[in-house]
């Protein structure tokens, strides 16, 4: 199968599974709706994606794999109704849709993405609770550690304070690696370590992950730039509009798209250890460079 429609198969399937999980109402007011109308705006599902395909890499069961990749993708959709918020960066639209906030209030909004955050890990202690196994354990461990302050939190933290103030460039990627590398790293271990892959193959995984994240947040900072609404589906030039550093402030355009380039390079020269079996991922790693939105 080729790139296109093995990713569609793939989105496909998570976005089933992510309908059987929220009911359909409940006695509390809102809520549901408002859950349910971030996570299923669409999007690109690129972080169960990733978990699916290092689950394939190393030949698991992907219907183990499922209730984590989602549970993942339930914590990037509540980083997103939060990160829209006029505390954060005050937006209007999401995937082409008015955010959360607008629809549902801020009130609603910030209880909606707290409510998803809380609800994943209630679906992976769920399958804990069921069976146990260490590998469930250290794929949950490494979901919550990438989601909090040592990952995403931390690098929004970082971000939020450094608006308006000079940073330099090591602890600009190091926000990056947070703020956005942290989960898509967690992403692919959850999918390797669920599927029993061996430490060495691990810590590939890791920096694989490290180096697929930045790489993507480069490309983010590109699309901020040069992207359309359009096609993003949301405001562009934000990073300017909020006074905030970024590859582009630091390397300029075309720089920042060798970085990214020479980041993808890097990543596709560990997947060719796995020849054939890793083709999928090498795919996913040039979509990252050339996506536009």
């Amino acid at each position: 199968m080729d790139f296109k429609g093995y990713t569609s198969e793939k989105k496909q399937l998570i976005d089933q599974y992510l309908n059987t999980l929220l009911p359909e109402a409940n006695n509390v007011p809102v809520i549901i709706e408002a859950m349910r109308y971030s996570l299923s705006a669409g999007g690109k599902r690129l972080r169960p994606i990733l978990a699916l395909m290092a689950c394939d890499l190393f030949k698991g069961d992907p219907d183990e794999v499922m209730p984590f990749a989602c549970s993942i993708e339930m914590i990037h959709t509540y980083s997103l109704i939060h990160d829209d918020l006029p505390a954060m960066d005050n937006d209007d639209l999401r995937r082409g849709k008015p955010t959360n906030h607008k629809v549902f209030g801020e009130g609603f909004a910030i209880l909606a993405g707290d409510a998803l955050l809380n609800y994943a890990f209630e679906l992976v202690l769920e399958k804990i609770s069921e069976n146990p196994r260490p590998e469930y354990i250290k794929a949950a461990q490494a979901i919550g550690n990438a989601a909090g302050i040592s990952g995403m939190i931390g690098g929004q933290c970082i971000d939020l304070y450094y608006e308006n103030k000079e940073i330099n460039v090591e602890l600009l990627k190091t926000m990056h690696n947070m703020k956005t590398g942290a989960l898509i790293s967690a992403a692919l271990y959850t999918g390797a370590v669920i599927a029993g892959a061996a430490e060495k193959d691990l810590n590939n995984i890791r920096r694989l992950g490290s180096l697929l994240g930045l790489a993507f947040q480069i490309t983010d900072d590109i699309l901020d730039v040069e992207g359309s609404l359009e096609k993003m589906g949301k405001a562009t030039h934000k990073d300017q509009s909020h006074r905030k550093s970024n590859f582009i402030s630091f390397y300029g355009l075309e720089r920042s798209k060798a970085i990214a380039k020479d980041l993808i390079e890097e990543a596709k020269a560990i997947l060719l250890e796995y020849k054939d079996d890793g083709s999928h991922l090498i795919a996913l790693a040039d979509y990252i460079l050339t996506r536009d939105h």
